[in-house]
Order: structure tokens, then C-alpha cells, then sequence
């Protein structure tokens, strides 16, 4: 256990009303300023920009879209660039220039109905390869594009005749070249697949027993090493994916948290064992991943299997009495976040002696 005094303390900088209902914030690319993403009550959409001046919160823009807006990601954009692409209720896909966010300069109709869920790699100079986006829908399809055209470079769909399962969290991984890219897919009934781009083939799935909420590997541009998958009923896994066992797949750990959905597990950007998840209780919950001595083991036929290490709590604290939705590490200033809550709140807060863990 760690002393108190020594414990990472999770610190609320400042926080701000919005009038919409918020689903997402992010970070812009080296930047004090963040957007919050959403749905206003007619269900247009709001972009909003908000920036970190003098202690407080202060909405610098904010327009409104045709539709409401999910998911968002700049994990495709380039730095100098700073585009946004965002997933809305009709199943399009565009890009936002964050300077000039009046019209989308890309649009694309990913998807027959809302996209839930997106993430983007090969931007924000993490992940070999180009800019790729991936997206999944409530039409049962993931679906991968290059920004640079307007056909989906892979898609996954359900099986024909079969009921489509709503596909809630989507990542990329593995992207540790120009070649090599994963993406996890994450459904509502707790199917968790693993697509390699560079064979177009699924090459594991299994089940989790809770709808899978949020996906996140603990680095994008590293050959596969964690990944955390978030879920209903208050748990969440941690899964070692060094190691895959040709009948037992990829090991992992289960956690009880939140009391509630754990709705986003986010990984800190400049150490990859430290992760905070998101309850539906308004908890923010960080974590601390210590591995085992040996992280493979012989199954007495000459197979290895992953060992899992051991997930500390190093610290709890509830922000809301509504769901924390969305959540967002600082890439520039470690331990600088942002979040939003469906009690239509945004906020920033401060994560102190991330260094000593």
C-alpha cells in the first residue's frame, strides 16, 4: 500500500457549465485548450473549444453542427494540422479543421446509423504508417479509412442473416512500423475481436460476459504489450497481449470498480503502467500496473502463456453525481486532464506525483 502523503493526488482545476449534452473532450495538439464534442437538445451538434486562462475555463468558440456528435479523435491529425474527426448520430465521419470548424473539410457516410466509437493513429507523430481511422457503429460494422479517400480501406461486418451486434469501442494498436496495425473491436454483448490490418484478417475474438464500453492499448506505436477493455457491471479487464497461447488466447486480470459502468479506461501518455478508468458514479479511479517476475510461463506442452502482473488503486476521487463520459490526458504537461460528465459539466484537473509511482 502507499503512503498517503506519497499517493498521487487527483486535483480539480476548474471546471465549466456547458449547455449541451457533452460526450467527448480532447485535447487540441500542443495546445491549453481542449474541444468538448456533443448533442444539443435538438439534436443538432456542438463543437465547443474551450482554453485554460488565468486559472479558469473560458468557452473560446463554439458552433453548432447538423447532427450530434458521438466520438472524436485528432489521433490521425498531424500536429501543425490539428483536425478533428468526429463519428455523429447519422453515421458520418468528417474531419474539422479546429481553426476554421465552420464546414468539415472531409465527409464521409461510414456507417447506415450512429457511430459510437472511433480512434485514429499514424497522427500526432505516433505509429508507423499513414493516417488511419477506424469507427464502429450500431450497425454492427468496424470499418477502417484513409483520410486521403472516401472508401473504407477494410471493413468488418457482421455475418449475413445474422442480428448485428452494436459495436460500442474500437482501438488501434500495434502500429510499431509502416507495416504491422491492429485494431480491437469491442461489442455490446461482450465479443472482443482482433483485426491485423496488414492480413485484413480477424485473427482472435473472444468474450468478456458485460458489453464492452471503451478499448484502449497502453501505446498505439509499440508492439502489443497491454490492453485495457472496459465494461458494464463494473469491471473492466487488463489483457498481457506479449504472449498468445494457441487455446487460451491472451491472458488477463478482471477488476471490480465503480460500483457502476466503467466507461473509459485511459492510459497516462508518458508511462504507459499508469491508468485512470471512469466510473458511471462520477469516480475517476487511477491505477498502477505492476508486472509479474516472469511474464510468460510453459503450459507442460511447449506452449507459452501469458502471466499476469497485479493492478494497484493508487488513489479514488468522485468529481460527479452523473457519468464521467470522456476523459483525456494531456500529451504536452503530464498529469493535465479533461473530462466531461453528463451532469453537463466540463473539467480539468491535475494529477500530482505521477513522477514518484
Amino acid at each position: 500500500a502507499m503512503d498517503a502523503t506519497s499517493a498521487p493526488q487527483v486535483v480539480e482545476y476548474a471546471n465549466a457549465g456547458v449547455d449541451f449534452t457533452p460526450f467527448v473532450a480532447r485535447w487540441i495538439p500542443c495546445s491549453p485548450r481542449f474541444v468538448c464534442l456533443g448533442s444539443n437538445p435538438r439534436n443538432t451538434g456542438a463543437f465547443a473549444v474551450y482554453e485554460l486562462s488565468k486559472g479558469k475555463l473560458k468557452q473560446t468558440a463554439k458552433i453548432t453542427t447538423p447532427v450530434g456528435i458521438k466520438c472524436g479523435t485528432f489521433g490521425a491529425s498531424f500536429f501543425e494540422k490539428r483536425q478533428l474527426a468526429t463519428g455523429d448520430y447519422k453515421g458520418q465521419l468528417n474531419i474539422w479543421d479546429v481553426a476554421k470548424p465552420e464546414k468539415a473539410i472531409y465527409s464521409v457516410r461510414a456507417h447506415s446509423s450512429i457511430v459510437n466509437c472511433i480512434d485514429g493513429v499514424g497522427g500526432l507523430n505516433i505509429g508507423g504508417g499513414a493516417p488511419e481511422i477506424v469507427t464502429g457503429s450500431r450497425d454492427g460494422c468496424v470499418r477502417v479509412w484513409d483520410p486521403r479517400q472516401t472508401a473504407p480501406v477494410c471493413s468488418v461486418e457482421p455475418a449475413k442473416g445474422e442480428d448485428p451486434r452494436e459495436c460500442w469501442g474500437v482501438a488501434f494498436g500495434n502500429s510499431y512500423n509502416d507495416r504491422e496495425r491492429t485494431v480491437a473491436c469491442g461489442y455490446d454483448n461482450g465479443d472482443l475481436k482482433l483485426l491485423d490490418l496488414r492480413t485484413q484478417k480477424l485473427v482472435w475474438e473472444c468474450n468478456v460476459n458485460n458489453g464492452i464500453v471503451d478499448i484502449q492499448f497502453d501505446r498505439k506505436d509499440i508492439e502489443m504489450n497491454k490492453m485495457v477493455v472496459t465494461t458494464l457491471e463494473s469491471r473492466f479487464r487488463v489483457f498481457d497481449m506479449r504472449t498468445y497461447h494457441p487455446t487460451l488466447g491472451y491472458s488477463s486480470l478482471t477488476k471490480k470498480s465503480h460500483k457502476s459502468t466503467v466507461w473509459v479506461g485511459a492510459h497516462l501518455p508518458q508511462n504507459r503502467d499508469v491508468m485512470m478508468t471512469l466510473g458511471g458514479n462520477g469516480t475517476l479511479n487511477l491505477w498502477k500496473y505492476r508486472y509479474p517476475a516472469k511474464r510468460t510461463e510453459d503450459d507442460g506442452k511447449g506452449n507459452a502463456k501469458g502471466v499476469m502482473g497485479t493492478l494497484d488503486l493508487l488513489n479514488s476521487k468522485r468529481f460527479s453525481e452523473q457519468p464521467i463520459v470522456s476523459f483525456d490526458w494531456s500529451l504536452d504537461k503530464p498529469g493535465l486532464c479533461a473530462m466531461c460528465s453528463l451532469d453537463q459539466q466540463v473539467r480539468v484537473a491535475i494529477v500530482t506525483k505521477l513522477d514518484k509511482v
